[in-house]
C-alpha cells in the first residue's frame, strides 16, 4: 500500500482512477448491471424516466428499435474497454520491442526502423484508420490491427528516445561489462527505467483509442450492428437527435467520461513522476 500513497494523495489520480476503473467495473459486470437484454425490443423511442407497457422502467430511455439505452451503454462499455485495451496493449508490445531494439542497437537498424515509423506517422491518423478498415473490413480483430498499425510507430519513437537516454547510464555499461545478454539488458535493465513516462502515455493513448473506436462506430466502420457500441449508438440516433436528444447524449457522456478519466489519471501520474525526479 505504501508505494501507492504518493498516487492516492493526488486528486487527479483519484478522480481519474474512479472514472476509468468505474467503467472497467461496468464492463466486467455488464451482465449483472444491465437491466435488460441490449438487443431486446421493448418500446420504441421511450423518453428517459418513463415506463413501458409491461412495467419496464427506462431510466435514460430507449432507441428507435425499442432497445433500452442504459443496457446498451453498459454493454457498450465492455466493447470499448476490451477492444481499446487489447489494441493499445498490442500496439505497445510492437512499439516497445522495436523501440528498445532501435534505441539500443543504433546504426542501420535504428535508421531503417525510424524511417518506417516516420513514413506511417506522415499520414493523418484518422485517414489511416479509415483506409485500413475499408481495405480489410470492419470487425473487432481488424479494428485492433488498424489501431496497432497506426499507434505502434508513435510508441516506437517514445521508447526509442527513452532507451537511448537510459542506455548511456553507468549501470547499463556495468551490465555489458558483466557479459549480460542483449535481451536481458533491454528487458531487465533498460525497460523498467522507462515505465514512468510509458505509464502516462499508455493512459493517454488508451483514451485516444477509445475515442477512435467511437469515431469509427460513428462513421459506420466500427463493430457491426447490432453489437452495442457507443459510437454506433450516436450514429444511429443522430438523425433524430433534435427531437430525441437522449439517443446521442448518453453515449457521448460515456465516451467523454472514460476519456476524461484516463486523461486525469495520466496527468496525476505525470505529477507524481515529476516529483520523484525532482527528489532524485
Amino acid at each position: 500500500m505504501a508505494p501507492l500513497m504518493p498516487y492516492l494523495k493526488k486528486p487527479l489520480v483519484v478522480i481519474g482512477g474512479f472514472l476509468a476503473f468505474g467503467w472497467l467495473f461496468v464492463a466486467i459486470f455488464a451482465p449483472f448491471l444491465a437491466p435488460y437484454d441490449p438487443l431486446l425490443s421493448l418500446q420504441p423511442l421511450a423518453k428517459p424516466l418513463t415506463s413501458g407497457p409491461n412495467g419496464e422502467f427506462f431510466l435514460i430511455g430507449t432507441d428507435m428499435l425499442g432497445r433500452d439505452i442504459l443496457s446498451r451503454v453498459i454493454w457498450g462499455a465492455r466493447t470499448v474497454v476490451i477492444y481499446a485495451t487489447l489494441a493499445t496493449v498490442t500496439a505497445y508490445i510492437f512499439g516497445m520491442i522495436l523501440g528498445l531494439v532501435a534505441g539500443y542497437s543504433g546504426g542501420r537498424t535504428d535508421a531503417v526502423l525510424s524511417f518506417a515509423a516516420n513514413v506511417v506517422l506522415s499520414f493523418p491518423v484518422l485517414v489511416l484508420y479509415i483506409v485500413i478498415i475499408v481495405v480489410i473490413g470492419a470487425s473487432p480483430i481488424n479494428i485492433v490491427i488498424a489501431v496497432t498499425f497506426s499507434s505502434a510507430p508513435a510508441i516506437f519513437r517514445i521508447v526509442r528516445g527513452l532507451t537511448i537516454d537510459v542506455a548511456s547510464r553507468d549501470f547499463v555499461a556495468a551490465a555489458v561489462t558483466q557479459g549480460e545478454s542483449t535481451w536481458r539488458i533491454l528487458l531487465i535493465d533498460i525497460l523498467p527505467n522507462t515505465t514512468g513516462p510509458l505509464a502516462v502515455d499508455f493512459c493517454l493513448r488508451l483514451g485516444y483509442t477509445a475515442i477512435t473506436i467511437g469515431t469509427l462506430g460513428f462513421l459506420g466502420l466500427g463493430l457491426p450492428p447490432p453489437t452495442p457500441d457507443w459510437g454506433g449508438m450516436v450514429n444511429e440516433g443522430r438523425a433524430m437527435a433534435i427531437a430525441f436528444p437522449h439517443l446521442v447524449i448518453f453515449p457521448c457522456i460515456a465516451i467523454s467520461s472514460l476519456t476524461l478519466g484516463l486523461s486525469l489519471l495520466a496527468d496525476g501520474l505525470r505529477e507524481v513522476n515529476d516529483a520523484k525526479e525532482r527528489q532524485a
